[in-house]
């Protein structure tokens, strides 16, 4: 089978989106079907592999560090026809996901469209009223995703969302998967040895720096645990738009000593976070699936999380994890009960990781994808 994927995020640009277009093509790969990526510039360029194509890009005014793909190009469009994909999968309803569905109509090979984000609770990136961008982001995506021959959706909850909001194409709930060779359960003390990272209690967050994260909620909720825990501290792995404004945010804290800004990291050294960690915090209520959440429980670390649709379909409450109010002290309360539990932890953690073999197995969701393009494709025989 030959893929054509589309996506307006992609590597270096790290993030949900990225780790999911990358885990779906190197699980096609692993199975032996070719897959190209159509992706933004990066800048600086990187020395791409064969199958990455970049389309010229501009900086992004209100997010540094993003790319916006300027989707004009004759010879990329010329390349993308000569590869002669037998279908097109888009990542996004704008820019790039448009030129991906304009090469499906012009080679008449069907269009896959993925739902992994929820446009409507990032209006604040848009110099417009938040109301109008967040009106026009639900219509224009729901608009698009109903001119898809499949709809993926990452959760049961946005598949049944979506439906809510009036689309009518077939859609199906492939979560991206994770994979579970490399985000494994190791040796917790020799990780931190690794990374250098002192003895005692560790809370760990990964992820964006991002105002629709809610970290300030796990910054407050950790003010919270150091008062009970005096020994404990908080690593938080990523970057983001936010970051300054966080690092102020943690200074302002009694326990701003104890906390640490580890910085983006690469995501094949992620799992030595996660090992090393003894809690993962989160809060974030925008998830369509919370794979840093999915990444953590394959690593046998439980989490402490806000309730919200998407989390929920990763952290079961009680089994592999603990769900709470979106409040910095109920986090905070959960927290403190479970670092001072160990055995709890531990069965938290591989119950955890039990759940993400049999629920998040990259390969496996890989496998399902494929299956749902060879159904496409036998329709269109």
């Amino acid at each position: 089978m030959r893929v054509a994927l589309f996506t307006n995020n992609y590597l270096p640009f790290r993030g949900g989106v990225t780790t999911a277009v990358e885990t779906l093509r190197r699980g096609l790969h692993d199975l032996g079907h070719a897959a190209w990526v159509f992706a933004p510039a990066a800048t600086p360029p990187l020395g791409d592999p064969a199958w990455v194509f970049r389309y010229p890009s501009v900086s992004a005014p209100t997010y540094p560090g993003f790319r916006l793909p300027v989707p004009a190009s004759r010879r990329l469009a010329a390349t993308a026809r000569a590869l002669a994909p037998d279908l097109v999968h888009v990542h996004h309803p704008f820019l790039l996901g448009v030129t991906g569905r304009r090469l499906a109509r012009r080679l008449g090979v069907p269009l896959v469209f993925t739902y992994h984000t929820r446009y409507e609770k990032y209006a604040h990136y848009v110099p417009l009223p938040g109301r109008l961008v967040r009106a026009l982001a639900i219509r224009l995506s729901c608009r698009f995703a109903d001119t898809a021959d499949l709809v993926v959706a990452p959760s049961t909850w946005i598949a049944d969302l979506l439906r809510a909001r009036g689309v009518r194409a077939r859609t199906v709930v492939v979560p991206t998967g994770v994979p579970l060779d490399a985000f494994t359960p190791g040796d917790r003390a020799a990780a931190r040895r690794e990374m250098g990272l002192p003895p005692g209690p560790l809370c760990l967050y990964a992820g964006r720096l991002d105002p629709e994260k809610s970290v300030e909620r796990v910054l407050d909720a950790f003010a919270l645990v150091s008062d009970a825990v005096p020994d404990a501290r908080l690593l938080l792995v990523g970057q983001g738009s936010h970051t300054a404004a966080l690092q102020r945010h943690a200074a302002r804290t009694h326990a701003a000593a104890r906390i640490t800004f580890a910085g983006g990291r690469p995501r094949d050294v992620l799992p030595a976070y996660y090992r090393a960690a003894d809690l993962f915090l989160f809060a974030s209520e925008t998830e369509t699936q919370g794979l840093v959440l999915a990444e953590a429980q394959a690593c046998g670390l439980p989490a402490v999380a806000v309730r919200a649709p998407g989390v929920e379909e990763v952290v079961e409450d009680g089994v592999t994890g603990v769900l709470v109010k979106a409040d910095a002290r109920s986090l905070a309360e959960a927290s403190v009960r479970l670092l001072l539990d160990p055995e709890r932890r531990a069965a938290l953690g591989a119950a955890a990781r039990g759940r993400v073999a049999q629920d998040f197995c990259a390969r496996r969701q890989v496998e399902a994808m494929v299956g749902h393009y060879a159904a496409l494709g036998a329709a269109g025989a």
